[in-house]
């Protein structure tokens, strides 16, 4: 079974629930934070602890499915019941605390982050290593580590829900007032640029197993750049305060010239690179011949060879060098707390509804694919039907679809992140993951261990261009297509973001920060709802400035101290 290396071993020795009820430092098993923190098990395991704070129990609270019914890409879909779907992707909230899990997630996360930042400097390891310059190594990259994680949960809030409560020391008042944007994102950036400093520079080809799925100083490189592209985007064609600068806490900033700096650094030193087929990143893919296993004969056909999840030592795949920071995910069972929270829900959620095939399996049909961007994409990038999941087509291996099972039904489906399944070859059709991991819980909703790629290097490589103005970035990207190389232009930019970073969670915060959020949901779209032929619109609210409303509930215990967000 596919180990899950996001573990919570001590995710209930600091617990976030509230601004007013933050932290319970009861003695867990005979740990403490006076005894913990003292030895390298004890970061590794508190570690486990901040990862774990990525998950949320709620579908809304996760990043991947709210960005991705906000976008102007996909559609609320889902069935007659999943209202809540709708009233997402329509700009409505519909429960009071829609987000709150994602609120709570975060500080969780924040708080365990900040604890290692702080107990690891205290901390003497120097009789775990075999040498000072080992335990200076692992006490580096732990802080470091820490610090990127405590910069990704304050990015993920301050893309929701804009300038948010800062607590950047462990013992600070958790009653605080939220700070403001540009404050949010001074700490966001100062954060990765210590991180940066602070974790060591080893290539990800030398970078051990046991590591897979850790930051590392290349994954704070690029996301100091997506946090400057977004930052430097919203105050200029959001909020009207033209910049190109993003600030950092402790005064100054980093430029356009820093950053892209950072980014060459990345590309030069970090050992990531390019798939060779963009469709290989993808488990629908897979092709590989092992022992006991079959294969999905659509992959075979087509020629490709799925990388697998796991680098360059991989468990299943040929080795991928492009994934450089991602969820991971395993099963899950409804006998257990939080049963389904470790299964990816976005492949649960956007996968074909009320439809079983093989290779393409079932799920809820939320975000359903806009037609147009079907219709206006080349039919010789092979990205198009690598991202775009065209169904009652034999070729496709989806002859067998049978449509008006949900609303908002277009025939396109997110490939990316679909259910894949095949013939166990005994006769019984099962997940791909649960027979590649060996798992007994066969429920169509807990078979979901594929990775959610947060960062690839095909990000790094536009984001350069994007910042710099150059065209290499985004050629190399488009090379990989097969596609010809094009004179960089903004406007060329953001069809190629469209085209190879389509349904990845990142198309909404790219509308927001470009400032064309407001005349991105301007159409009409024919559509099938649960059998009947309907029209499809939206109506954005300019107003919200694409932010979502802080939860209620911390509203409440708040009492006063916080500010609702425009518009809700």
């Amino acid at each position: 079974m596919k180990k899950l290396i996001y573990i919570t071993v001590i995710a209930g020795l600091v617990l976030a629930t509230s601004c007013q009820d933050y932290l319970d430092t009861d003695n867990l098993y005979g740990k403490s934070l006076e005894t913990f923190y003292s030895t390298p098990q004890d970061i590794t395991e508190a570690m486990a602890g901040v990862y774990n704070a990525i998950y949320t129990p709620n579908v809304h609270s996760n990043e991947s499915v709210a960005a991705s019914l906000m976008s102007d890409l996909m559609l609320g879909g889902g069935g007659p019941d999943d209202k809540s779907a709708k009233w997402v992707d329509n700009f409505e909230d519909p429960a009071e605390d829609t987000y709150r899990d994602m609120w709570v997630q975060c500080y969780n996360g924040i708080s365990r982050a900040t604890a290692i930042i702080e107990k690891t400097a205290e901390a003497d390891f120097s009789k775990y290593f075999a040498s000072p310059e080992e335990a200076q190594g692992f006490k580096d990259q732990a802080i470091g580590e820490a610090l990127f994680m405590r910069a990704f949960f304050y990015f993920r809030l301050g893309k929701f829900f804009g300038g948010v409560p800062m607590i950047i020391t462990f013992d600070a008042p958790r009653d605080v007032p939220r700070s403001t944007y540009t404050e949010t994102f001074a700490q966001i950036a100062s954060d990765l640029k210590l991180a940066i400093e602070t974790m060591p520079a080893v290539a990800f080809p030398d970078i051990p197993e046991s590591e897979y799925g850790h930051a590392n100083k290349w994954v704070a490189e690029a996301y100091l750049a997506r946090v400057y592209l977004f930052y430097t985007g919203y105050m200029t064609n959001i909020e009207g305060q033209a910049t190109s600068d993003l600030p950092l806490a402790e005064g100054g900033s980093l430029s356009s010239t820093d950053v892209a700096n950072y980014l060459q650094d990345c590309i030069d030193n970090s050992g990531y690179a390019l798939a060779e087929d963009f469709r290989n990143l993808w488990p629908y893919s897979y092709a590989n011949i092992a022992a006991g296993q079959t294969v999905l004969p659509w992959a075979e056909t087509e020629g490709l060879s799925w990388v697998g999840q796991d680098g360059h030592s991989p468990t299943f795949g040929t080795g991928n060098y492009e994934t450089m920071f991602a969820q991971r995910f395993s099963f899950g069972d409804w006998g257990w707390s939080n049963g389904n929270i470790y299964t990816n829900r976005l492949s649960l959620f956007t996968a074909i509804r009320d439809n079983s095939m093989v290779p393409f399996g079932q799920g809820w049909g939320w975000c359903t694919i806009n037609p147009k961007l079907f219709s206006q994409w080349d039919d010789n990038d092979p990205r198009k039907l690598g991202s775009i999941l065209q169904v009652g087509q034999a070729d496709q291996g989806t002859a067998g679809y049978q449509q008006d099972k949900g609303d908002h039904e277009t025939g396109l489906f997110n490939k990316k992140y679909t259910a894949i399944q095949f013939d166990n070859g005994a006769g019984t059709v099962t997940g791909m993951f649960v027979q590649l991991y060996d798992w007994g819980n066969t429920d169509m909703q807990l078979m979901h261990a594929q990775d959610f790629i947060f960062m690839r290097f095909a990000d790094v490589l536009l984001m350069h261009s994007e910042i710099t103005g150059t065209a290499d970035g985004m050629n190399a990207v488009r090379a990989r297509a097969g596609l010809d190389p094009v004179a960089y232009s903004l406007a060329a930019l953001k069809e190629e973001r469209k085209h190879e970073l389509a349904f990845e969670a990142l198309r909404w915060f790219d509308l927001v920060r470009w400032g064309d959020v407001n005349t991105a949901f301007n159409e009409v779209i024919s559509v099938r709802n649960s059998g009947s032929d309907a029209n499809y619109s939206v109506t954005y609210r300019p107003e919200t400035k694409g932010l979502v409303p802080i939860p209620e509930t911390e509203m409440r215990l708040a009492n006063g101290v916080y500010e609702q967000n425009p518009g809700w």
